[in-house]
């Protein structure tokens, strides 16, 4: 049941918290009220609401039996607020006038704008973490500090085959009215294999015995292009070791774990600068190797000057770590050389000049002056297709701490001096 902390006559007076507020009007003297509007009532979490009571007091008590004794004659006397009768034994079903309980907790300061509320933090190994204690059993919070990463995963050496590179065959063949090749204002006469020539006897292009060019025998001398090297591709592989690389044990380890826990809310302080929270447990359970009054709030922070202690935790890591994959790149260094034979009939049986020609120079070779050239052909002698440099097998990524939180704490108490 729930006192009414006092009398009060016509209309409404209001005092103390802890004062109850008696709203309406006593009609006739100690007539029948119509309403009363109780002593604010204290819910976890909020502060006080009004509430109506229209029940009429029962368990009259000194001061409603002096009231309803006093018959219809008795309304001043009923009336008078300074006539000493109370009713703080009468009672209203649900109505408690009494002071609201004192904070059953602890009161600390507020938390700033953007904080969680202050709640219990546990810090210590995860295998020995303690459950929530029963003054603030709901789990606000859980996080990890102190990572250690594990091995990283080996990484393969890479390696490159040999470019699949072919030797293109020299087309552009030509006679020059002069030897040597290069002498200024001779005359040049093509003597050219067609195109995609893969070096088997070709007329085409032939020359004449004798035939002339500006006053000049056209074929005294005959130039061959150099061979070009088509490079291709290298295929990458691993020098040794496994084809995939192993997976590593595993991201690694936190040494530190945290658990915040809160309960419902108390009563106000009387501070309104505080808080009321769970206060920490006595015991093993106490600071500094047990609980903590602390605040959190997401990613890295500084702390309030109310709450200086500073400890940053984290959801989780995650290990990115691997090895680039084996390439190749361009290959370089690749030579070739051709045997290019001439023959003055149509058929490449009547020789008459044949050189080896390098991918590193075109050649030209004197001929007896008006000899005719009627086939060609030629063929690959030697190819270096060259190398490629490996590219990849480096180590990449990392491990990445995730889901940042600061925690602030209340300063531990100091332990009281051990007597001499």
């Amino acid at each position: 049941m729930r006192r009414w902390a006092q009398r009060v006559t016509g209309g409404m007076v209001m005092g103390s918290v802890a004062t109850a507020v008696v709203l309406g009007t006593w009609a006739g003297g100690c007539g029948a009220q119509e309403a009363w509007d109780c002593p604010w009532d204290p819910v976890p979490g909020f502060y006080y609401h009004p509430c109506l009571v229209t029940e009429e007091p029962v368990d009259g008590g000194d001061g409603a039996d002096a009231c309803g004794d006093a018959g219809p004659d008795a309304g001043d006397a009923c009336a008078d607020e300074d006539a000493g009768a109370d009713f703080d034994s009468a009672t209203v079903p649900g109505l408690d006038t009494g002071t609201p309980a004192a904070c059953p907790g602890q009161c600390v300061p507020r938390e700033p704008f953007g904080w969680s509320e202050p709640a219990l933090l546990w810090i210590g190994p995860e295998d020995r973490a303690p459950d929530c204690p029963a003054a603030a059993p709901i789990v606000a919070y859980e996080g990890r500090a102190d990572f250690t990463a594990g091995a990283s995963r080996p990484c393969p050496a890479c390696l490159c085959d040999p470019p699949d590179a072919s030797c293109e065959l020299p087309a552009a063949w030509s006679t020059y009215a002069s030897f040597p090749c290069d002498v200024p204002g001779a005359a040049e006469t093509p003597f050219a294999a067609p195109g995609g020539w893969d070096g088997s006897c070709t007329t085409a292009g032939a020359i004449d015995a004798e035939q002339m060019c500006d006053g000049a025998l056209c074929a005294q001398s005959l130039e061959i292009p150099a061979p070009r090297v088509l490079p291709g591709s290298c295929a990458p592989r691993i020098a040794e070791g496994p084809e995939e690389p192993e997976e590593p044990e595993g991201a690694g380890s936190f040494a530190t774990f945290a658990r915040a826990c809160t309960g419902t809310a108390f009563a106000p302080c009387a501070d309104p600068g505080m808080t009321c929270t769970p206060a920490p447990p006595a015991g093993d359970a106490a600071p500094p190797e047990g609980f903590l009054t602390c605040i959190h709030r997401e990613g890295e922070r500084d702390c309030p000057a109310t709450y200086p202690d500073r400890h940053v935790f984290h959801a989780g890591a995650e290990d990115t770590r691997g090895c680039a994959p084996c390439g190749c790149a361009e290959p370089t260094g690749g030579t070739c050389s051709v045997l290019a034979s001439a023959f003055s009939d149509e058929a490449c049986s009547q020789f008459v000049v044949g050189v080896v020609v390098s991918s590193e120079a075109s050649i030209c070779t004197g001929i007896v002056p008006g000899t005719a050239l009627g086939s060609r052909s030629a063929s690959v002698v030697s190819l270096d297709p060259g190398t490629c440099a490996p590219t990849g097998g480096e180590p990449t990524g990392g491990v990445a701490l995730l889901g940042a939180a600061t925690l602030c704490c209340r300063p531990e108490p100091i332990p009281d001096p051990v007597p001499a």
